[in-house]
């Protein structure tokens, strides 16, 4: 599992170590200063030729012919140096000596003019070569001192020579002091800044460095199963996002692979959980092994199920991975002797779907596939793999009946709503429901969400259906007071539908409901884009005093560009971090994503809770509302119309259910 190194095991560098990253940096920046530098310096020292020529003209065609031929050779000879890659240190004797050098070429010819007394005022201008370096070029300190000391020299000898007065020898002696003293002293803060300056850029690249590691490590955290050590189910569901892409664009077919292993909930009553969890582990690291080879991806999808992303579009070989799954899984032999079917061992049931002309244009078709033909290989006793057939009755898509369906819904009543409480941490009362949709068959059977939800939304039927849960709504239970809050589940459809806030304002309006009594969930789904006719939509329905609420935050629907473009009113976690938080790593994510919402300055709500544990992990967080089965179960409207005491016991919900 992914787990990020602690600053205190980090090593540290010595003083030492330092002074040597130091030495190699400053080499390096030596290195590339010095062609610039010395090509500036030697023709700075040539344009000089002017004074010259002014000072002391009868030599000065001696002095000019110096100056070229010391700055000529300087600059070849540096050349040279680069071009075989010498040292750095040879760069920087080179430049030392060509200030030298070039003190000493002009000087001699110079020395040799005829009026003394302006040869005498002109040596004052040695102390350049001293301050160059000490100050122009970047040398080490040592090399400094060195190079100016020995101009300093030069100077005191050529001052001694001088036919001039004690009085002058005094003060221009000492002046060739005090400027090889101001000078070094110079170079030595200089050399103590650069070095200050270094310390202060490593450290800020050692920050930066650790920051952008840990931001890496967060990133995989938050991509990966903490149990074991897959993909989640949020970085799977950009793969797959990935993939269907291609496929759409360049034809790359790919097939999607669900994997459920059998029993898993008898296993963990016979065994435990810990046993349980290490069963995960084995059949995840075993099904990794197979799918490397395969060049593909795989994640943990939910409790005891995996999903498979593979490059593969001909039957033949889909055919043989399902297969390949199966028997890694019954290969790892791990006991289970609570099954009734005859097989003492963990094994995997297998069902998958993959990329044809006739899947259709939503990315959800494929999984729903992958799903009905599990659901096959489950039904057929498991232990087995299939593969979707869109020819066959059994696993042929019913959307086509389910949209007709949907047509004749509300009028034969064949759509309800449940009421699942969502209880309030800090009074521990029930003050708010969310509303969930219930749809029945003719003959009775109940559809799952999950199924006519999407359909709806594809056929439009969402539209109807949506209008009629918002009445319904105010009728049973806001219209008498019922309850003080009541959450409704609103598809993006509906919010990038025209006029579907005045048809919101029209219900309020006939049923005497005011706005602040409704709060609506919105999701952002896979297909969902947010522009401006949602945001318009929004900011109408909040005029309307209706509240915003975000759902399933973290599932790697709803995304941070959410929380910023939106000022909701309550941010709803999912359900699975609370479930993860049997683990040091789910629980760390959990906080995270608390501390996220909070500082964004939402109120809070977490789905799931169900034990007592969690519930007091809860209150241990801060958390403002819990929904869950340790709150309550989805009732219908009669059980609040005939009980309102009961927001004031909210656990007789669930002994009702």
């Amino acid at each position: 599992m992914t787990q990020v190194e602690p600053y205190e095991s980090r090593h540290e560098p010595g003083a030492e170590e330092l002074r040597v990253l130091y030495l190699r940096e400053s080499q390096a920046k030596r290195r590339k200063e010095a062609r610039p530098g010395l090509w500036i310096a030697v023709a700075i020292y040539v344009l000089f030729s002017a004074s010259d020529l002014l000072l002391i003209p009868d030599v000065a065609a001696y002095t000019i012919a110096a100056r070229f031929a010391v700055g000529l050779t300087a600059l070849l000879t540096l050349e040279v140096q680069l071009r075989r890659g010498a040292g750095t240190g040879w760069l920087d004797v080179t430049c030392a000596a060509a200030i030298i050098f070039g003190y000493v070429g002009w000087l001699l010819p110079a020395s040799m003019g005829a009026d003394k007394e302006s040869v005498a005022y002109y040596m004052v201008f040695g102390t350049i070569f001293m301050m160059s370096a000490n100050l122009f070029f970047t040398f080490s300190f040592r090399t400094s001192i060195i190079t100016s000391t020995i101009i300093l020299c030069i100077l005191y000898v050529v001052n001694y020579f001088v036919p001039a007065t004690l009085t002058y020898k005094m003060v221009f002696g000492t002046f060739y002091v005090s400027c090889f003293t101001f000078t070094s002293y110079v170079n030595w803060k200089l050399n103590e800044e650069r070095y200050n300056v270094f310390l202060n850029a490593l450290e800020a690249r050692i920050q930066h460095k650790e920051a952008t590691e840990r931001g890496k490590a967060l990133l995989r955290l938050s991509r990966t199963d903490p149990l074991t050590g897959l993909e989640n189910r949020r970085a799977i569901d950009e793969k797959l996002r990935d993939h269907w892409n291609d496929w759409q664009k360049l034809g790359a077919g790919f097939v999607a692979v669900l994997i459920d292993v059998d029993f898993f909930k008898k296993f963990n009553d016979c065994y435990g959980h810990q046993e349980g969890d290490r069963c995960l582990i084995q059949v995840g690291n075993a099904l990794s092994d197979l799918i490397r080879q395969y060049d593909g991806s795989i994640g943990r999808y939910g409790g005891e199920e995996f999903i498979v992303l593979a490059r593969l579009d001909k039957k033949g070989q889909v055919a043989e991975l399902a297969e390949a799954i199966c028997r890694a899984v019954e290969s790892l032999a791990i006991a289970h002797e609570l099954r009734r079917d005859g097989i003492s061992i963990v094994t995997a049931s297998v069902g998958a779907a993959f990329t044809r002309k006739q899947t259709g244009a939503k990315l959800e078709k494929i999984i729903h596939e992958a799903d009905r033909a599990l659901y096959l290989a489950k039904a057929g006793g498991r232990n087995c793999a299939r593969l979707f057939d869109p020819t066959d009755p059994q696993s042929s898509d019913e959307s086509e009946n389910l949209a007709a369906l949907l047509k004749i819904a509300i009028g034969q009543d064949l759509v309800s709503l449940v009421y699942q409480p969502i209880q309030d941490i800090g009074s521990g009362k029930v003050e708010a429901v969310e509303a969930l949709m219930r749809l029945k068959m003719l003959d009775g059977t109940l559809v799952p969400p999950s199924i006519f939800i999407p359909v709806a939304e594809r056929t439009g039927a969402i539209l109807e259906l949506g209008r009629w849960a918002i009445r319904t709504v105010c009728t049973e239970l806001l219209a008498d007071d019922h309850i003080r809050l009541v959450s409704v589940n609103v598809s993006p459809i509906q919010l990038k539908t025209p006029g579907f806030a005045a048809s919101v304002a029209t219900i309020l309006g006939e049923t005497g409901v005011t706005g602040n009594r409704l709060a609506f969930e919105i999701t952002e789904g896979l297909e969902m884009e947010m522009h401006s006719d949602i945001l318009r939509c929004i900011s109408d329905l909040k005029l309307l005093g209706i509240k915003i609420w975000l759902d399933d935050f973290g599932t790697g629907f709803a995304g941070l560009s959410w929380l910023r473009l939106i000022d909701f009113d309550t941010v709803k976690i999912d359900r699975s971090f609370l479930h993860d938080c049997s683990t040091p790593n789910g629980k760390a994510m959990l906080q995270d994503i608390i501390a996220l919402v909070r500082n964004r300055g939402h109120k809070i709500l977490v789905e799931g809770v169900e034990t007592d544990e969690q519930m007091a992990l809860m209150r241990e967080f801060g958390i403002d509302k819990i929904q869950g089965f340790r709150v309550g179960r989805p009732v219908p409207a009669e059980i609040f119309q005939a009980k309102r005491p009961l927001q004031k016991r909210p656990f007789t919900v669930l002994k009702s259910a």
